[in-house]
């Protein structure tokens, strides 16, 4: 083979190297994009923590977990907007205990020099369309299911619920874009689950959790964090919950 032969051979080799290179660093880091997608984020692990102590209502806990759910990015309006949806699924005293707390560590933090950052308010909401079908829309959304006309179950039995479901849960909190549905839905489950005895409550979110695009392995994570911030007992039943929505979702 002749020199400008060998040179031409040389180059082909340097190009197919680079090639596999660059096939090489591709496939690195589609696996890594593809593995932070089904990690829970930094925020989503504080969300879950703050609202699974607020619903335990373990303050000194949830004190350690503010400062650093604001350590680690959330601005005060989105912890915030976490401590209010739990009023929803823990009531109001544990609620406003949660925000009194919260207010502690705000000002404690202010008086040892923190910068937190506030945060986005919430946007106004649109007034002209009735509650009840504003909340009944955003019901159908998080559920993937048209809402029937007439009532059955325990709304039939207690309408005034269903209306409260409706024009509060759905249309007055879950409308609210300071969070968005994925984060308020992490909210919920860390509640129901916090509370105990709501099997049934936390199977119909965890499949709402799949409904607006929280993997398998994100839930799966859920129950980690569950069980390090408020103990096994919680976490355990949350994980059997958890694999019977995942193996219905093989299934269907």
């Amino acid at each position: 083979m002749n020199d400008n032969g060998m040179k031409k051979q040389k180059v082909k080799v340097a190009v197919l190297v680079l090639i596999a290179i660059v096939g090489m660093v591709y496939h690195v880091n589609a696996k890594q994009i593809m593995a932070t997608a089904n990690e829970l984020t930094k925020k989503e692990q504080n969300i879950i923590a703050i609202s699974s102590l607020t619903g335990k209502g373990d303050l000194d806990k949830l004190k350690i977990a503010l400062n650093t759910g604001l350590e680690e990015g959330l601005t005060i309006n989105e912890i915030k907007e976490v401590l209010v949806h739990t009023y929803a699924y823990c009531g109001f005293p544990r609620s406003i205990r949660a925000l009194q707390s919260f207010m502690e560590v705000v000002d404690d933090r202010k008086a040892s020099g923190k910068v937190d950052e506030t945060g986005d308010e919430a946007s106004p909401i649109d007034q002209n369309v009735n509650k009840y079908t504003r909340g009944k829309k955003i019901l159908e959304e998080l559920t993937k299911t048209q809402q029937p006309e007439s009532l059955s179950g325990y709304s039939a039995f207690a309408p005034t619920i269903d209306r409260f479901l409706k024009e509060h849960l759905f249309a007055a909190i879950f409308e609210r874009d300071v969070l968005n549905y994925a984060e308020r839905e992490l909210v919920t489950i860390s509640v129901i689950a916090s509370i105990g005895k709501a099997e049934p409550m936390l199977r119909s979110h965890l499949i709402i959790c799949r409904n607006v695009g929280l993997s398998s392995e994100k839930l799966q994570e859920f129950v980690t964090v569950l069980k390090s911030t408020i103990g096994k007992k919680e976490a355990k039943v949350a994980q059997q919950v958890l694999d019977e929505v995942l193996a219905n979702d093989k299934i269907n």
